[in-house]
C-alpha cells in the first residue's frame, strides 16, 4: 500500500517540497494543508505561531491519519518541531536552510542566504551558520515580498524580473557575488527559473527539497521511487478568497484531485483569537 503523507505550510511554498517528494518517492497518497488565513507566518510572534500550528496540524493529522508529516515551512520548522513531535506519534520532518551543503560546494566561500526576515532572525538559523559556515562569509537578504511573488506565480501571474532583481540588488552590485545562494524558504524554489536568470550561470541555487525527500524515504523505508500511479491527493486551505480560486491549475498540474476549504466543523480547529498561547510556551520551553 502506498504511504500517506501530510504536508503543511502557511501557503503554497510546500508544493516545492511535493515536487521533490515526487522525484524521490513516486507513488504516495497526499494531504496538503496550507494556512492561508494567517499567511504569511513570518509576521507572527513565536508563541502565536506555535499555538496556531499545534491547534491546526494536530487535529488535522488525527483526522487524516497520515504515516508521516512534513512541515514544509522554514519559519515554522525552526520553532514547532519539538512540540509537534511530543504531541504526535508519527514521524515529523521539518525543513531548514541548506547552509551546510552550500558551504561545502562554494568555491569563493561567499554564499548568500535568501530567506524570510523571520527565518534569518531565528537563533536556530544563526546556529546553523556558526556550525557549518566553514570559514565562509554568509550574506543575508530577508524578503517577505518574494513569498508573495511566488504565491502570485502559482496564480498564473508572471513575476516581474526587474522587481525581483531589485530585491537582490545588493548582491548583484557587490564586487564579489555569492557563488551559491541558499533558497531558505520553500516558496523560493518556485521562482528558481527567474532567480537563476537574474543571478546567472555562475551562481548555484540550493534548497532543502532533496534532503527532505531523502529523509522521508529513509523514515518510510522506501528504497527507490515507485512507478507513478494515481493516488488520492487532496489540498486544504483555511480561508477562501480570490487567490485560492486561482490556484487550482497549479494544484491540478501536480496531480491533486481536490482543493477544499477546511471548515472548523471538519476539525476541532480553534480560531486565531482562541489560541492556547500559554500551552504553546510550555511545550516550546
Amino acid at each position: 500500500m502506498a504511504p500517506h503523507l501530510a504536508v503543511f505550510d502557511s501557503g503554497v511554498g510546500g508544493l516545492s517540497i511535493v515536487q521533490s517528494l515526487d522525484r524521490q518517492l513516486g507513488n504516495y497518497q497526499l494531504s496538503y494543508l496550507f494556512d492561508n488565513a494567517l499567511f504569511p507566518y513570518g509576521e507572527l510572534g513565536e508563541s502565536t505561531l506555535v499555538a496556531r500550528v499545534l491547534n491546526l496540524v494536530v487535529p488535522f493529522c488525527q483526522t487524516q491519519r497520515p504515516d508521516l508529516l512534513v512541515i514544509a515551512c522554514n519559519t515554522a520548522s525552526t520553532v514547532v518541531l519539538k512540540p509537534l513531535r511530543q504531541m504526535l506519534s508519527i514521524p515529523v520532518v521539518g525543513v531548514v536552510p541548506a547552509i551546510k551543503p552550500a558551504c561545502e560546494i562554494s568555491q569563493s566561500k561567499i554564499i548568500g542566504l535568501l530567506a524570510t526576515p523571520a527565518t534569518i532572525g531565528r537563533s536556530y538559523t544563526k546556529q546553523l551558520i556558526e556550525r557549518f559556515s566553514n570559514h565562509c562569509t554568509v550574506l543575508k537578504i530577508g524578503s517577505t515580498e518574494l513569498v508573495e511573488i511566488a504565491e502570485q506565480k502559482l496564480s498564473a501571474q508572471t513575476p516581474d524580473l526587474e522587481h525581483l532583481r531589485s530585491i537582490v540588488s545588493a548582491w548583484l552590485k557587490a564586487k564579489v557575488q555569492p557563488d551559491v545562494v541558499v533558497l531558505g524558504c520553500t516558496h523560493f524554489p518556485l521562482l528558481r527559473n527567474e532567480l537563476g536568470a537574474i543571478f546567472g550561470k555562475n551562481t548555484r541555487l540550493v534548497d532543502s527539497g532533496q534532503a527532505v525527500a531523502k529523509r522521508v524515504a529513509t523514515l518510510l523505508d522506501i528504497k527507490q521511487a515507485a512507478h507513478q500511479q494515481n493516488c488520492l491527493r487532496v489540498g486544504y486551505y483555511t480561508k477562501k478568497n480570490a487567490h485560492t480560486n486561482s490556484l487550482w491549475a497549479s494544484f491540478n498540474a501536480l496531480g491533486f484531485n481536490e482543493l477544499n476549504l477546511l471548515l472548523e466543523n471538519d476539525l476541532c480547529v480553534r480560531s486565531p483569537d482562541g489560541l492556547l498561547v500559554s500551552d504553546a510556551e510550555t511545550l516550546v520551553h
